[in-house]
């Protein structure tokens, strides 16, 4: 039902059977003008309605409404559920089916036979039952997209603003944009016009489904997913219209797929709606589509339109003798308000008047409890009251005059008017008696506001001053080291700052105390006794403060000149520690020397260190003194700190036992010293007697090499003498051998006095024991050269005058001289002695 009125207007109400008499007018006052509220925040559908002679026409204009938008902003990001999707598919192209075969058409797949837009738009004709403009007929891709802007201009002219929906999309065959297209379509011509009990569109739908399967057991519709599921709602539907086409009772809920088959089947077969969803579906999918249950529940509604308009008729019959009850029992109501309302307005007047004046703020702080009692608990229900006996009078007159009766005429005294004078006169004196509360208030608050800003200042003096006069009178200085009396000193001057600091608030406190007495405050004795305290530990403070500062700079004088002592007796000690730990370090140290030159070196650094001694011993000296003087400096002043030094960990017993280390070193030092200087003497010694008899030794073997290699080559004659020669050379080199081991002798001397090395010779046992094998093996090898020539001689026939021509040859082409010749070398040899080797 809609329902519209403006004082001037002439309004209908129209059912759905549209069977209203002829000229029947309502008139209804400008109160009983209500927004048809659509779930989620839908404005105002206004419609207009004119009355034409016997037949009624109307046209009707559109505002903003949920559902002339999409539901939901088709988001073309994200992703359609698959099942939702097959749902949306079947239930879509069913739905549009049943329209479009009154065209003689149909459609087999959703997203491709409205891609060119011509069965879009003469499915948009059918449902509206208005043309729409004609369709470009080319199948270019512009043709198509012309014609489905056709059809989305001419859903857009009826009030639907298409969001993220595009002809291109649709044109490009876009399943998700389709289907959200389509939904906006059903929307709009199937869904947003269903209207019950004042609600419209979806949540009339709903509002309708649960009202007809009230009744019902195991049925409870709460929106249009899970609640469909076990098919029993949709057979309740049909049993509440037509109980004939099924027997409810027999109806079982564990059995969902039958039932919802039934109902389709039946559905199908009897209303004409065709099966736009498969049971398996809704069944097995955790939620189905609300979207395809929606428009498969809607065509039922419009299936029984009829017998809701038959309803309807029967209803408004009856809402008309509920009207004159009602009526009624409203002037009963506005009578009893009324005097209520009177009653208690007299009572309130004289309260408010009272303005006798209270002497404490506590007294008239209660008055204003009560006061605000009254505004905030008392009067609020009796404003509603008013407004409601001023809604239910124009109700009750609107429903009077519509009713064509007479206007409602209150007793005497208890007119609207009476109520709004006496209300007045209510306003007026709570005015004035708030008025006065405010400047009593004001009148007391002041002496409150002197009185609590002594207390807060007093009271963040005193929290100040707390415990700072014992922090005053410590002697910690005693026994603190000099940076901690530093460090008492700086906190020191920070608590004179803010000593200073605190002077203007003491001032202020004494002011306000003066002030107190002189307004004469209740309480003044108290302040005045406060006040005193407070100055009198204020004066002693900055005594304390000033005799702290003394005893803190003398200390830390005394802690300097401690300091100082400390600090030199470290300067000092430091490097004579390290001095004494060297030199016990270089006393003790293992020295190893090969020769006179290097433990004379030694010796000689020795006696300059013994030079330093009595130098070293002054600087002990004075170093101690030091140490004695820091330790009379604390005895004299009473100074409670260690005597340990800060500076250094350097003690003085640390220093007076390695100073007696290093004297027990020094004559320790010195035999270690005067015995290394013996034994190298004798190693000399050693050195010599070997390099004398070395530097024989070696030219000899050297020479005699040179003699073997020598006569090898120049040796004529017969092979016999040259034999005798080289026997007469091995002779003599065995008889030398009484000179080498007489070297090995002295060279297992030299190695038990572990000497390495020797300046007086440039020969090693090694060299000599090497040259000595040569030698040894250089005539063996020679001899044997002698004695194979014979024998090839002799065997081969070979003449005198022959092997010295062969020898001759050989000399010649032995260029490195040694008795051995490379392959070439050998080759020319033997070509030169006239062999042919081709």
């Amino acid at each position: 039902m809609f329902l519209a009125a403006e004082p001037c207007d002439t309004v209908g109400i129209i059912s759905n059977s549209r069977e209203l008499e002829p000229g029947l007018l309502w008139r209804l006052s400008h109160r009983d003008l209500q927004q048809q509220k659509r779930g989620r925040g839908a404005k105002l559908i206004t419609v207009k309605f004119r009355l034409i002679e016997t037949s009624m026409q109307y046209s009707y204009d559109y505002e903003d409404d949920e559902y002339m938008i999409q539901e939901d902003e088709w988001d073309r990001d994200l992703l359609l559920d698959p099942a939702w999707e097959k749902q949306q598919r079947k239930t879509f192209t069913a739905w549009c089916n049943s329209h479009l075969r009154k065209a003689g058409t149909q459609i087999e797949n959703i997203e491709e036979d409205f891609r060119n837009g011509l069965k879009l738009m003469l499915l948009l004709e059918v449902i509206s039952g208005e043309r729409l403009p004609k369709p470009d007929r080319g199948k270019m891709r512009f043709h198509k997209i012309a014609n489905v802007n056709k059809a989305l201009d001419f859903i857009a002219s009826k009030g639907v603003k298409l969001v993220s929906i595009g002809a291109e999309e649709i044109v490009d065959g876009n399943v998700k944009m389709t289907l959200g297209m389509i939904w906006t379509i059903i929307l709009r011509f199937a869904i947003q016009d269903i209207s019950v009990e004042e609600t419209s569109a979806k949540e009339g739908l709903l509002l309708w489904c649960q009202r007809k399967t009230a009744p019902y057991r195991n049925v409870n519709i709460q929106n249009f997913h899970l609640s469909w599921k076990d098919g029993l709602a949709l057979c309740a539907l049909i049993h509440r219209h037509r109980p004939d086409l099924i027997d409810y009772s027999k109806l079982n809920k564990d059995d969902p797929i039958k039932n919802i088959n039934l109902a389709m089947e039946i559905a199908e077969k009897h209303l004409d709606i065709p099966k736009m969803l498969d049971a398996e579906d809704i069944v097995n999918t955790p939620k189905p589509d609300e979207r395809a249950i929606m428009t498969y529940v809607s065509c039922f509604y419009h299936a029984f339109a009829g017998a809701e308009q038959a309803e309807t008729a029967a209803n408004r019959i009856c809402k008309v003798l509920a009207v004159n009850q009602e009526n009624e029992k409203l002037m009963e109501e506005y009578e009893r308000l009324a005097s209520e309302l009177l009653e208690w307005i007299r009572r309130t007047i004289p309260w408010l008047e009272d303005k006798t004046p209270e002497k404490t703020m506590q007294a008239m702080q209660k008055k204003l409890e009560d006061f605000r009692d009254y505004r905030r608990k008392h009067k609020p229900p009796k404003v509603q009251e008013k407004c409601q006996l001023e809604i239910n009078f124009n109700t009750l007159q609107t429903k009077l005059r519509i009713s064509n009766r007479p206007a409602f005429m209150p007793s005497e005294g208890k007119m609207v008017s009476d109520i709004a004078s006496a209300w007045q006169r209510l306003e007026q004196a709570e005015k004035g008696y708030e008025e006065w509360l405010l400047n009593e208030i004001r009148r007391l608050e002041r002496l409150e506001h002197l009185a609590e800003k002594f207390r807060q200042k007093a009271s963040t003096h005193e929290n100040w001053a707390y415990g700072k006069e014992q922090i005053l009178l410590l002697k910690d200085y005693e026994s603190a080291s000099l940076t901690e009396v530093r460090a008492m000193l700086r906190k020191h001057e920070a608590f004179e700052s803010d000593l200073a600091a605190h002077q203007d608030r003491v001032e202020q406190i004494a002011a306000i105390a003066q002030e107190l007495n002189e307004l004469d405050y209740y309480d003044a004795a108290s302040v005045n006794d406060r006040c005193q305290k407070i100055c009198d530990q204020w004066d002693k403070l900055g005594t304390l403060t000033q005799k702290r500062r003394e005893a803190l700079e003398r200390t830390e004088k005394l802690l300097e000149t401690i300091d100082q002592l400390h600090l030199e007796f470290a300067k000092r000690a430091a490097p004579f520690n390290n001095w004494m730990e060297g030199a016990m370090e270089d006393l003790q140290d293992m020295f190893i020397v090969h020769s006179i030159e290097e433990i004379q070196s030694l010796i000689t650094a020795h006696e300059q260190f013994k030079a330093t001694l009595p130098e070293a011993d002054g600087e002990r000296q004075a170093i101690l003194s030091i140490q004695n003087e820091v330790e009379k400096v604390i005895q004299s002043y009473n100074i409670r700190i260690s005597a340990s030094n800060p500076y250094s960990t350097v003690t003085m017993e640390e220093i007076r036992a390695k100073w007696d280390k290093v004297k027990q070193l020094v004559p320790v030092r010195d035999q270690s010293l005067q015995e290394e200087l013996a034994r190298q003497h004798a190693n000399e010694r050693l050195r010599r007697q070997f390099a004398a008899q070395a530097n024989v030794v070696g030219p000899w073997i050297q020479t005699k090499m040179e003699e073997i290699a020598r006569s090898s080559i120049e040796l004529t004659g017969p092979l016999e003498d040259q034999m005798n020669q080289l026997k007469q050379h091995e002779h003599n080199i065995i008889n030398y051998k009484i000179n080498i081991d007489k070297l090995e002798g002295d060279h297992q001397l030299i190695q038990e006095a572990l000497v390495f090395d020797n300046k007086h010779t440039s020969y090693t046992m090694e060299h000599i024991r090497v040259g000595w094998e040569l030698l040894l093996t250089t005539i063996a090898r020679t001899i044997n050269e002698i004695e194979t020539q014979i024998l090839t001689r002799d065997a081969k026939g070979i003449t005198q005058v022959q092997m010295n021509e062969f020898r001759a040859s050989f000399n010649h082409f032995d260029r490195k001289k040694n008795g051995l010749m490379d392959h070439d070398d050998f080759r020319a040899c033997l070509i030169s002695m006239g062999y042919d080797l081709v």
